[in-house]
């Protein structure tokens, strides 16, 4: 038998063994649950010696006090005084046993939410349906289209916390084509390359998206400076500023010079108390996006002799010197080195090393821009960012179609609005512009004609944002626009994304894309 059907008969055996234990522990929960609000309420009674006449052992006193109306006070008194004793006595003895009744019972139960996740690895969902109108130009007039793209998205979110200080938090991804378990072309390939392999729409395949532990202290050496320390593979992806229109939940990096997937460390450094500024911290990140090894199956196996490509690494440092919830600011240094090209020498598809890339970005946010004389613009957040980028090829090497260091810059302006609608829906509009030799480190932007943000030329973007369901069920439609100005926007950091201009007569005029558009319409799951 294959691997693959011995894979498909161990899945149902689990999830039919899942599914017989799951009934069975839910109905031992439920059971267990209600014995422990009894015993709760038993423990009550008995510490305020308050003894319910269903107890047997009782009935004589009760009985009694109810019909020694006639008795002498003396009788009276001696009679109360006797059954006092009793009582206590007696709740002594039956609190003692329930206490250990009620401890085993909650000790029966922790073990038992473990199993059951109620105090173990919690998890979430982030499910995703899309369709996507995409448009293509080239640059010979031509045109390339997908009328209706479909897709799921699956974000499989699981954390565990043992202690307050540490904590796992890891994201599995599957991001699929409807119908598709592989792509059409010799390049498909690509699309598993690990700075985006979680956020290429193709095949079913479950991956790691992020998984790292996460390490928090309120103090450092004595001093009132919170920090925090993780290491895995990072959620480096969605981060400040795109993350507005993908309406997720903010990751560190600041997305206009970095979206992508690595593994890595990261220190984080709370510095309120030393600048006196809200929100204050600095953030020290290193990476590594390729690393150089043999084969499994080579003779040397993991060995680095004989590999053309060395390994890659990323450095950068994030320093947020003010973030209130009206105004907030940013910057971040990166600098990465043995960066890759395709390798044209080849008849596969390989890769080779070509240089280094510095870039730096700023950003700026104003939030209730209306300062309480407009309803709308109360609501309303504005935004503008600036990045700059810098290659530094290897002696003898070609980066960006250049043997010279050549820099390049960007900026991204947006703002997003109240939708009008509801409370909670927004609508935005962002418009980015990119020089000649502008190169970030965007693979991962979740835009499916290229990154928007690396775009030689400019891009325009309005999208609207509603829930359907509180904040379960979200709808959005969104339009992205890109007209390019220079080829190379979306290749890789050697020749292949050599900035030539774009026109009609130029080389490989039939395969340069001039304008693209996205028109993307999702409903959205999350819990």
């Amino acid at each position: 038998m294959s691997h693959k059907f011995s894979g498909i008969w161990v899945a149902l055996l689990f999830f039919s063994t899942m599914a017989v234990a799951e009934d069975t522990l839910a109905q031992k929960f439920e059971k267990m649950e209600k014995e422990l609000a009894a015993l709760k309420a038993e423990v009550a009674s008995l510490k305020g010696h308050k003894i319910s006449l269903s107890h047997p052992e009782l009935n004589t006193i009760n009985n009694t006090s109810d019909s020694d109306d006639l008795a002498t006070d003396s009788t009276k008194e001696k009679s109360s005084h006797s059954g006092m004793n009793f009582l206590e006595k007696t709740s002594v003895a039956n609190l003692t046993e329930v206490n250990k009744e009620f401890d085993s019972v909650k000790e029966e139960l922790s073990e038992l939410n473990k199993k059951t996740n109620g105090n173990g690895l919690k998890f979430d969902v982030d499910f995703r349906t899309s369709v996507d109108n995409l448009g293509y130009k080239m640059a010979n007039g031509s045109t390339q289209k997908n009328n209706a793209l479909l897709s799921n998205r699956l974000w499989l979110n699981m954390g565990y916390a043992e202690t307050n200080n540490l904590t796992f938090v890891g994201q599995l991804a599957y991001n699929k084509i409807f119908g598709q378990r592989m792509m059409g072309t010799a390049s498909a390939g690509a699309d598993g390359f690990d700075w985006i392999s979680a956020e290429s729409v193709q095949d079913d395949t479950l991956r790691v998206r992020s998984a790292y532990f996460l390490y928090r202290n309120d103090t450092l050496g004595g001093a009132n400076i919170p920090w925090a320390f993780s290491l895995g593979r990072r959620p480096s992806t969605n981060g400040h500023l795109v993350r507005l229109r993908d309406d997720d939940h903010i990751a560190s990096p600041l997305a206009h010079t970095v979206n992508l997937e690595f593994d890595g460390a990261s220190a984080k450094f709370n510095t309120e108390t030393l600048t006196k500024l809200d929100g204050s911290y600095l953030k020290f990140c290193v990476g590594r996006g390729l690393s150089q090894a043999q084969s499994r199956f080579s003779p040397t196996p993991y060995a680095t002799q004989g590999i053309s490509n060395n390994t890659s690494n990323i450095v950068g440092v994030i320093v947020v010197p003010y973030d209130h919830k009206q105004y907030s600011a940013g910057l971040q240094y990166t600098y990465a080195n043995n960066l890759i090209d395709m390798n044209q020498s080849t008849p596969a598809i390989t890769t080779t090393t070509v240089g280094g890339l510095h870039t730096a970005t700023a950003f700026a946010m104003f939030n209730a821009v209306g300062n309480e004389w407009s309803g709308i613009l109360n609501d309303t957040l504005f935004f503008i960012s600036g990045a700059v980028s810098k290659t530094q090829p290897d002696e003898g090497k070609s980066m960006l179609g250049s043997t010279q260091s050549q820099s390049g810059y960007s900026y991204w302006i947006g703002a997003q609005f109240p939708s009008l609608i509801s409370e909670e829906g927004r609508w935005g509009v962002e418009f980015n512009h990119g020089s000649k030799y502008w190169r970030p480190m965007t693979y991962s932007e979740d835009t499916l004609i290229g990154s928007k943000i690396a775009a030689r030329g400019n891009a325009y973007e309005v999208y609207f944002t509603e829930p359907l369901v509180d904040d379960i069920l979200t709808f959005q439609l969104r339009y992205t626009y890109i007209d390019y100005r220079y080829a190379g926007s979306n290749g890789f950091f050697g020749d292949s994304g050599t900035p030539t201009a774009i026109s009609s007569g130029m080389t490989n005029s039939a395969s340069t894309v001039s304008k693209a558009h996205d028109i993307r319409a999702y409903l959205r799951y999350k819990f």
